[in-house]
């Protein structure tokens, strides 16, 4: 079978094999390339609202919901299950990210949030949910959060795929070489023992990542196609992530950023990388609702957890931006009793 684009309207392809025949090998063939009929010019999905659910049903994954559906479900993102999808019924998200903004290389790139051992790391308790989740629960986290859309049916062709292609990493990375496993990042994050400078942070951002990432922080678009997302993503704004999102934490960002950023040469210091992700946290972005349903047990939150309420009294200030330490010894304090 030759690859395609999966990018490309193919409603046309697969009207052309119905009529040319209906034999079954045929049809066939056209539901393996393209999907079946009434799913919309990419040939995938489909157009049924998102029900709610916190589990995956027991039924059978339809042929086309492939791994390799669920990669380029990760890789286009915006372009598939965004705002400009020609279909209504698949328009997921809000932003236009792709997973792979943050999950470089669609996730199978060792180091900071690589997805190569996603399976071993699932049902696993969850915190912020309050109980346990597994690999279509966190899906549904980042479409809500770090996507600012709506959840996937469970039983959706979508689901199907992206969690297949997420499972499939762990025999990827049991078939990568010692050598190819080992990350090319610089030395841990280690938080400083000060509040973040945003001013410092808007420093850093103007020398080190404007270039990329525009230096109003609204990203640089693939084409002139909004549709087709961002080469390099916004970091704040109507396209970006919301409140609620992970890497609204302002060290979960400075984590990624000291790891990750600039891409190709990461050499930002800790008090750069801490300083700047506390610059982008200031941002306006878009807001999710309901977070104060987050981490039914308070104490659970992250100490940088960016919105209450709290099993503590520090200011919503400083759970932001610091400084930490006192936050994390409080805590320590309240485990050891």
């Amino acid at each position: 079978m030759t690859e395609y684009d999966d990018r490309r309207p193919t409603t046309g392809g697969l009207t052309a094999a119905i009529v040319a025949s209906a034999a079954v090998g045929v049809l066939a063939v056209g539901v393996a390339l393209y999907g079946p009929p009434g799913l919309g010019a990419l040939g995938f999905g489909t157009a049924e609202p998102a029900p709610s659910g916190a589990s995956a049903p027991a039924v059978s994954a339809p042929a086309y919901a492939t791994e390799e559906y669920g990669r380029r479900l990760l890789a286009h993102t915006a372009e598939l299950l965004g705002q400009d999808q020609p279909n209504p019924g698949l328009r997921y998200i809000n932003s236009r990210l792709n997973c792979g903004s943050c999950h470089l290389a669609t996730g199978t790139e060792p180091g900071t949030l690589t997805l190569l051992q996603t399976d071993e790391h699932y049902p696993r308790f969850s915190g912020r949910a309050g109980g346990m989740t597994d690999i279509e629960d966190r899906i549904n986290e980042c479409m809500q959060r770090s996507m600012n859309g709506r959840l996937l049916p469970m039983d959706s062709p979508e689901m199907f795929a992206m969690a297949s292609y997420l499972r499939s990493l762990g025999t990827q990375y049991q078939a990568m070489g010692a050598s190819s496993l080992k990350a090319k990042e610089p030395a841990p994050f280690k938080t400083p023992v000060r509040a973040a400078e945003v001013a410092m942070g808007q420093l850093v951002y103007s020398t080190r990542c404007g270039i990329c990432h525009g230096s109003d922080g609204l990203g640089l678009l693939a084409t002139e196609d909004p549709g087709q997302g961002y080469l390099f993503p916004p970091l704040w704004g109507s396209d970006s992530f919301n409140n609620g999102a992970g890497m609204h934490r302002v060290l979960t960002a400075a984590r990624f950023i000291k790891a990750r950023m600039p891409l190709g040469e990461p050499t930002l210091t800790d008090g750069e990388a801490f300083d700047v992700a506390a610059f982008i946290n200031s941002k306006p972005r878009p807001e999710m609702t309901d977070l104060e349903r987050d981490y039914p047990d308070k104490s659970a939150k992250p100490i940088d957890n960016p919105y209450g309420p709290y099993a503590d009294d520090f200011p919503l200030e400083q759970h932001r931006f610091g400084s930490f330490q006192p936050i994390d010894e409080y805590y320590k304090a309240l485990k050891k009793k």
